[in-house]
């Protein structure tokens, strides 16, 4: 089981899907009966949509369905959150880390 993501993603902005890497890790909260997951983004299309205004979006991992995402406040470094609640966007169930050779 994989609770974190590093890898390519397609984020869709305001109808316009784009390609960025992202870090995520995601937890499963038993008090609400639900995940929640976040992580950054060092996309310089996205934190210029962030300063645009835009704050809702989606994130689809592979051939994974999208999951709704909210964009959060950027780092000193150009990055920006995303945070998400419910099923996160990749596979669960997936191994974490490259295979042992």
């Amino acid at each position: 089981m994989s609770d974190s993501f590093t890898g390519a993603a397609a984020l869709r902005i305001d109808d316009a899907e784009h390609a960025a890497e992202v870090r995520l890790s995601a937890r499963f909260e038993p008090i609400e009966g639900r995940w929640r997951w976040a992580g950054r983004t060092s996309d310089a299309t996205v934190a210029a949509a962030f300063r645009a205004g835009a704050r809702d979006i989606t994130v689809r991992i592979g051939d994974r369905p999208e999951r709704p995402a909210r964009l959060g406040d950027p780092d000193p470094w150009g990055g920006v959150r995303l945070t998400g609640v419910g099923p996160p966007p990749w596979d669960l169930s997936a191994p974490a880390g490259p295979p042992a050779h």
